[in-house]
């Protein structure tokens, strides 16, 4: 895991991040794409700003809510996806997405079949197969799973 496996250590670099920012202190390493993904999304601009609440606050899936840290580290881990060019072919199928959806409808297309390759990873008991992801936008932009 990129820090550990305790939520609290894992969201702290959320609220650092976002506190940086604000504050106008430089940004470094992953930082700068985290506050990215924030910036992109206001609606959790008010969680991020009260660390308490930050680092207690549960979001059961039972009801019905999306884990901010859960749905923004996939964000982030989309764009180091795109800029490492892995999975291969990665890269024009974002494209391809982004004409037919727009940015955030691409992102979010990309964001939840991420979303489900963990999920099916974790149900299986086994590391997350980055080959899923391919498959899975392809069929939520309607295209053939595989290309050939």
């Amino acid at each position: 895991m990129l820090y550990g496996t305790k939520r609290e250590t894992y969201r702290q670099v959320f609220l650092d991040s976002w506190r940086a920012y604000q504050e106008g202190r430089p940004l470094e390493g992953v930082q700068t794409r985290i506050v990215a993904v924030i910036i992109r999304h206001p609606e959790y601009h008010a969680l991020l700003g009260d660390a308490q609440q930050g680092l207690e606050q549960d979001f059961p899936p039972e009801q019905g809510r999306t884990n901010p840290y859960m749905h923004m580290s996939l964000h982030v881990g989309l764009e180091e996806m795109l800029a490492l060019g892995q999975p291969a072919g990665i890269v024009d199928l974002f494209d391809s997405a982004r004409r037919k959806l727009g940015e955030a409808g691409a992102e979010h297309l990309f964001v939840d079949c991420l979303g489900e390759m963990m999920w099916q990873a974790q149900r299986a008991g086994r590391a997350p197969e980055a080959a899923a992801l391919l498959p899975c936008v392809r069929r939520g932009l309607g295209l053939p799973e595989t290309v050939g």
